[in-house]
Formats: C-alpha cells, structure tokens, sequence
C-alpha cells in the first residue's frame, strides 16, 4: 500500500503559507472584538454563550482556589508529570533570561545602555478544541513568569480539568473560560481581568484573525498557520522513526503539513511502506491520513548539502536532521522555528517540554522571527547620559541643519554651548 502523500521533486517544494483568514472568518473576528471594545463584558458573555463556549450563569474566569483544586484532584502520576514539565520548561527559560544582559558602554560625552523591561500584562492562549494543551498553557505562561511579568493571564475554552492543573503549575491566578476571537478581545479590553499589551500562543482561526485584527493595539507573538516539520534524511534513518514522526505531527490537524527530504530512494520506499502500516493502528488515522494527503510531500535530494538548502528555502516550523553525523551538520541550516538534531531527537520532545518552547513561526516566518520565549516578553530600552557634549552637540546640531530642522539644531547648540540662530540675531551667545 503506498501512503497518501505527494511525491515531488525538491525544487517543486513550495514554501508553506501563511495560514489564509478567509474573507468571512476575518470580517466575523472583527466584529466580535468590536462588539467586545463597546460592550464589554455583557457582549462577550451574549457570543460566548452563542458560540457554546459559556452556559448561561457559567463563570466566566475560573479563579485560583478552582485551579489550585484541579491541580490537587489530578492523580499523582499525573501532577507529578505536569510539575517535572514545567520544571524543565522554567530552568530553560531561566538559562535564557541569564543570557539577556543589560548594557553600559561609553559613548562620546557620556554612557549608554539599555535595560531589559518586561511587559506589563500578558494575555496567553491554550487551545481547548479537539484536544486539551496543558502543555501550552505550560509553554506560554511559565517564560512570561521568568521574564518577570508582572500580570500573566491564560485563556482556554471549555477548560479540561487538566488544562486547570497545568495554569496552576505554571503559576496562573485565573483561566479565563472562552476562546478564539472572544479571548484575544478580552485580553485587550481588560475583560475579566486586567486588560494585556501583549497576546501569545497557539490558536484556530478566529484567534489568529483577532490577532490580526488588532496587530498595532497590542503585542503579539505572530499569526500561527498549521503545524509544520520537515525531516531531512539520509540511508541511516531508520524507516519506521521516520514515518512515526511524520504521522505525530500529521495527526494535530487535516492542514499539518509533514515533508521528508531524503536523499535515498531506498528510504523513501520503506517509509511509504511504515506510513501504511503505523496509520493501519493510528487511532487519529483519519486526521493523519487527510494531512498527507492535503499538505503531504515527499522529495529526493542529491545529497544533504542539497537537502538542508531546501530546508532553508521553505523555513519550517520544525526541522529534524536524521542524517550521519547530525551534529556536524547542526550549523549550516539557517531558517527554522527549532532544529532536532539526529534521530533520536524527536520533534515531539519538543512539542512536550523537554525545555525549548512549541510556540513557533509558521508559513516560512522563520526565516525573520523566532520562538516564543523569555526574549518575547522583554524589551531592550535604551538609555543615554550625556555629561559632556562638546563636540557631540556640534554634529547633533550639524546633522539637524541638513535635515532642515533648526529646532532641533538650536536644542543640540545649547548644550554644547555654541550660540543658538535666535541669540546671534538678538545679539547673545
């Protein structure tokens, strides 16, 4: 049985998109947050009860003690898990904050630097649709935590008792029960909660077409399409490894899109003949099986070198290296959201918290933006403190007369002491 995939060659390989809004979802999407900016809380219990993600009387923020007892109902394997996750997850990010330094050289006439500031309040999303994402809640609040936001709220729809547990581990005060554009629009109008600067994490498309709606308003981290990985292979790989990652990441979603660039025909026959037999016992067969056959790809390449430029032309979210001497080869990508190096790297370990974060660029954005961590919630405010600016002044005043900008000019000479237009004419310095 030969697997539902498309088998192209490698220059026909077209980078993913970025996930179309259709014409309606965006015009809907904006309205809702409309209605949402106007009517504050009433209007969004009226679509959130519309929409099924609200009972009527249902409440709308699910508060520390109910999170604090989802977390202790769990039962022990289970908390414990979620805890070692996010204990992970934290020390990863906690590397990474060590990493952002602030900054103070000297600079003609003085010092300046920067600081790294967090945000004020962030608004992070866990999907609650066809499967619950603790992980996410994980992954999106535990770096804005570290990074030393002050206010981190979480969104879920219909939130599952573990999604609860999980915003508890992480240190979340309250869930915010509602979903898609109606949790992007409470997060900016301060609905339930204190209004945020910034919104994060993974969602359909109604949350990604609020997103955009609002791009501008508020903080975003990017505009999410389907899930994306892109292995890169050699006759080392092992077939069955091969066609097991590409069905993990194929079952998230009928447009997940699973490609392997491989540099043996050999492999490429046996991984076929994987696919067919693991998605004979996959229980989400139906939804893997749809996404090879919708976004699906199969391609040889002359040889590694030729696969990864392939790679680096498309920017995948994930890319895998199952080649001999994978570290070695680590380095020459240049596009990805995260890199798995050699086979026993599995995407899915990343996907689950091992440290690095799955909140990633879609749709080749890799090739100009990262992950989401500790950095996403950080700025870099400079600061200048000029005590001496003599000379400075000069060229400050210099440039600000070439731009035609005397104001500017005459604020730059009188620190530097040289006469201002104004007081030569009235006969000053």
């Amino acid at each position: 049985m030969r697997a539902p995939w498309r088998r192209v060659a490698a220059a026909e390989l077209q980078r993913a998109t970025r996930a179309a809004i259709d014409p309606t979802t965006q015009a809907e999407a904006a309205r809702i947050v409309e209605d949402v900016r106007v009517g504050g809380e009433p209007a969004l219990r009226a679509h959130a009860e519309r929409l099924g993600d609200l009972r009527p009387g249902e409440p709308l923020v699910r508060g520390t003690a109910e999170l604090i007892a989802a977390r202790d109902g769990l039962p022990a394997a289970d908390r414990a898990l979620l805890e070692r996750t996010a204990a992970r997850i934290e020390a990863f990010a906690q590397a990474q904050r060590r990493c952002l330094l602030p900054l103070d050289v000297p600079v003609p006439g003085g010092r300046a630097g920067h600081r790294w500031m967090p945000v004020a309040a962030v608004g992070a999303y866990a999907p609650g649709g066809r499967y619950p994402l603790p992980s996410s809640a994980l992954m999106t609040t535990i770096p804005a935590r570290v990074a030393g936001v002050p206010m981190a709220r979480l969104a879920s729809p219909r939130p599952a008792a573990i999604t609860l547990a999980a915003a508890a581990v992480a240190g979340c005060e309250q869930v915010l029960a509602v979903g898609g554009a109606l949790a992007v629009a409470a997060f900016a109008f301060g609905v339930g909660g204190p209004a945020c600067d910034m919104v994060v994490g993974p969602g359909n498309r109604w949350f990604t077409a609020a997103k955009r709606h609002l791009f501008g308003e508020i903080g975003l981290d990017g505009l999410a399409g389907p899930s994306e990985l892109l292995i890169v292979a050699d006759s080392s790989a092992d077939p069955a490894w091969v066609a097991a990652d590409l069905l993990a990441q194929a079952e998230h979603d009928v447009d997940a899109r699973a490609v392997l660039v491989a540099t043996s025909a050999d492999l490429v026959a046996a991984v076929d003949e994987e696919l067919a037999r693991q998605l004979a016992a996959l229980p989400t067969a139906a939804t893997a099986a749809a996404a090879l056959a919708n976004a699906g790809r199969v391609a040889l390449a002359t040889d590694v070198e030729a696969a990864i430029a392939v790679a680096d032309r498309l920017a995948p979210e994930h890319l895998q290296l199952m080649v001999r001497d994978a570290r070695a080869w680590s380095e020459r990508p240049r596009a990805y959201g995260a890199l798995f190096v050699g086979s026993r790297s599995a995407e899915v370990f990343g996907d689950y918290g091992i440290g690095p974060n799955h909140v990633l660029p879609t749709g080749g954005t890799a090739r100009f933006q990262a992950g989401l961590s500790v950095a996403t919630f950080l700025r870099p405010a400079t600061w200048l403190d000029v005590h001496d600016p003599a000379g400075v002044g000069a060229d400050a005043a210099d440039l600000a007369a070439l731009e035609g900008l005397p104001g500017h000019a005459a604020a730059a000479r009188l620190r530097d002491g040289m006469p201002t237009a104004a007081a030569t004419r009235s006969g000053g310095r």
